[in-house]
């Protein structure tokens, strides 16, 4: 199987190392347009060759791990270079507008529209870890468009490194993506403004700085390259999260200044409740 990884980064080289580590008779194949992203991962051992755009017809799955924006534009190109038998698949955090581009491209068959629901914080090649997709979700929209065959390709990919599918059309992607994903990421990033704003003056305040901020803040090192275009795309989902999210965080502010402390912990109380719904999806996803 002749995999090529178009993007090499966090999610797209872990993908590549959790298939050589599952297939034997695999080579990966490297297309970025950063040169030395490219020798990096070819240093590394995480793609087997570096690709251009012309070596695509030897391909049996294209991966695309590219910032959102540049799918859009790129994606039509790609479908356009394989041969029948080829999957293209995306790894896109929002799928609407690129499911929307690819409608009426002649190789829609070929595509299948795809959101691996795993990552760090981190980026390039020396990003990408083993096992990362080991029982997390992977979503896929309008599978019902990819001819079966080539699903059945992927989904076999899919399973070797330990990924649980979900099937969802694209509109409802986003919009849950919005709440989980998208609004998470941009708390981080203003949370970490906040903080970086007041000790311009009090140069001793992340000397306070426990795990606690750390592990809200650690989405804050994330890519801006990656994460702009995202909320550019998805920018209706991701403004009503925040509406809503910020009413939260006004009444909150107006219990403090009511004294109303009673009601405060019992905001905090109903909000506990997330623990036994994360246990359960836990659960659930163990069973499974």
């Amino acid at each position: 199987m002749n995999v090529f990884v178009i993007g090499i980064g966090l999610i797209g080289g872990s993908l590549a190392k959790d298939i050589k580590s599952a297939f034997d008779n695999v080579t990966v194949y490297g297309i970025e347009s950063n040169e030395a992203n490219l020798a990096e991962a070819l240093s590394l051992g995480i793609i087997d060759k570096k690709a251009t755009y012309q070596d695509l017809q030897l391909a049996d799955m294209v991966i695309v791990s590219i910032p959102v924006d540049v799918m859009v534009t790129e994606l039509p190109v790609i479908l356009n270079a394989v041969h029948e038998d080829c999957v293209v698949l995306d790894v896109g955090s929002t799928k609407s507008m690129i499911c929307k581009v690819l409608e009426n491209h002649p190789k829609r068959r070929n595509f299948l529209a795809c959101h691996p629901i795993a990552g760090t914080e981190f980026s390039g090649p020396s990003a990408a870890i083993n096992n990362l997709f080991k029982d997390k979700t992977n979503i896929i929209c309008e599978v019902e468009l990819t001819a079966f065959k080539l699903q059945e390709r992927a989904l076999k990919v899919f399973q070797a490194i330990g990924m649980r599918i979900r099937y969802m059309n694209p509109v409802a992607h986003d919009k849950h993506i919005a709440y989980v994903s998208h609004l998470s990421h941009i708390s981080s990033f203003m949370l970490g403004k906040t903080v970086i704003e007041k000790e311009k003056n009090e140069r001793d305040i992340f000397d306070m700085a426990g795990s606690g901020f750390e592990s809200t803040v650690r989405l804050a090192k994330s890519s801006p390259a990656m994460w702009t275009p995202i909320f550019k795309q998805n920018k209706e989902n991701v403004v009503e999260t925040l509406e809503e999210y910020i009413q939260n965080l006004t009444a909150f502010k107006e219990l403090l200044l009511k004294d109303d402390y009673e009601g405060i912990y019992n905001e905090m109380n109903n909000t506990n409740k997330i623990k036994g719904i994360l246990k359960r999806n836990t659960v659930k996803q163990e069973i499974e």
